[in-house]
């Protein structure tokens, strides 16, 4: 029996099909998880063979403590993201179109999901219907490493940059805006042309090209007035020899743009009419101030409490775009708001740690009821 090799850097392994599949309503998070958990599934043997679909594992888990240190997000809030996450991957399907064989399909990813309270972690077993689809074969997958999405704010950059892996060799990639607009699961919104534009791919071709040496940029194709596809053009991985010490031969490596230096790991601001939700630093919150800070932006509290600062915020960047003003006239706006609310969001822990709670518990469940 072949030895096989865990890879110590997580690589998402996924079938061209796939990665131009629509993932419906899942937001930045979901899909984060969605690709974590992916990458669990990667093994060779010592030759570089992959395994196939009847040899992979079915069941894979995802703890809190590991998607926080992927994707730097606050310990705290991966709770209710795996859990979450956990429940759009059960309810969900995604859609794959398969034109070569006039077919439109309709696939469950996974076919049961456990959320691991004491653990503090999800367990979930993939459905044989999706494992063809994550099974490593060369010639028909995209494959890079985990790493080099964990640091986008938007899921349409990680969605874009993923498309880009898959024509990596040659330097453009053309796509219809009926294409772009499937992959991305848009659905209704934005029905006109140039919002979808700005909010979607724009946005996303300018946080990748502030993250890597890319040179990414897009060219409008047209018919007439109407713009029917986008021409993506980028800097080109290319191939080289490299040492395998596990083979002790030299094999054909793939060389992708570098990330920029000097990157501090914070993803830029997310356009509020984004469907996904902002990353979260990892920084241990130092006053309850600053931890309610990091909670607000997922809190369903803190949608009915702050409303005034994101209706405005939003109303604002749709006319103007992001800008410094308005990026610091929400800052100072919400600032006030967290402080008026800090105080409630403590009595409130503390009403419930009166029940016997620890503090730690309180929290989760202040959180899983909505309350803060």
């Amino acid at each position: 029996m072949q030895k096989l090799h865990k890879s110590k850097t997580p690589k998402v392994y996924k079938n061209k099909k796939l990665n131009n599949a629509n993932f419906g309503t899942y937001n930045l998070n979901d899909y984060q998880v969605f690709l974590q958990l992916i990458s669990k599934l990667g093994k060779v043997d010592i030759n570089g063979q992959y395994q196939q679909p009847q040899d992979l594992e079915r069941e894979h888990i995802l703890t809190a403590k590991e998607f926080s240190q992927q994707f730097g997000v606050d310990l705290d809030s991966c709770y209710r993201i795996l859990k979450n996450a956990g429940k759009k991957l059960m309810e969900s399907s995604i859609t794959l179109e398969e034109p070569d064989l006039f077919r439109t399909q309709q696939i469950n990813i996974c076919s049961k999901v456990t959320y691991l309270h004491k653990e503090g972690s999800i367990k979930v077993k993939f459905t044989d219907d999706i494992m063809p689809y994550l099974a490593q074969v060369k010639s028909k997958f995209v494959l890079y490493n985990l790493k080099e999405v964990a640091n986008f704010g938007s899921l349409y950059s990680t969605r874009l940059y993923e498309l880009i892996q898959e024509f990596k060799d040659t330097g453009y990639i053309i796509k219809s805006v009926a294409q772009l607009r499937e992959i991305f699961a848009v659905g209704k919104k934005f029905p006109d042309y140039n919002n979808f534009k700005r909010y979607t791919f724009a946005h996303a071709v300018d946080e990748i090209n502030a993250q890597y040496e890319m040179n990414l940029r897009f060219e409008e194709l047209k018919e007439g007035r109407r713009v029917v596809s986008i021409r993506f053009e980028f800097t080109p991985s290319h191939k080289a020899q490299g040492y395998n010490p596990a083979t002790k031969q030299m094999v054909n490596i793939t060389i992708k743009p570098k990330r920029k230096r000097n990157q501090d790991d914070t993803p830029p601001p997310v356009n509020p009419n984004q469907q996904e939700l902002p990353n979260i630093s990892d920084e241990k919150p130092k006053t309850i101030v600053q931890k309610v800070a990091k909670k607000m932006v997922r809190s369903k509290y803190a949608e009915k409490n702050f409303a005034p600062s994101v209706k405005k915020f939003e109303e604002d960047v749709i006319e103007n775009g992001i800008t410094k003003e308005n990026l610091k006239a929400y800052g100072k706006e919400r600032t006030e708001e967290i402080k008026q609310s800090a105080q409630e969001a403590k009595a409130i822990i503390a009403a419930l740690m009166k029940k016997g709670l620890t503090a730690s518990e309180a929290k989760i469940k202040a959180i899983e009821l909505d309350l803060i």
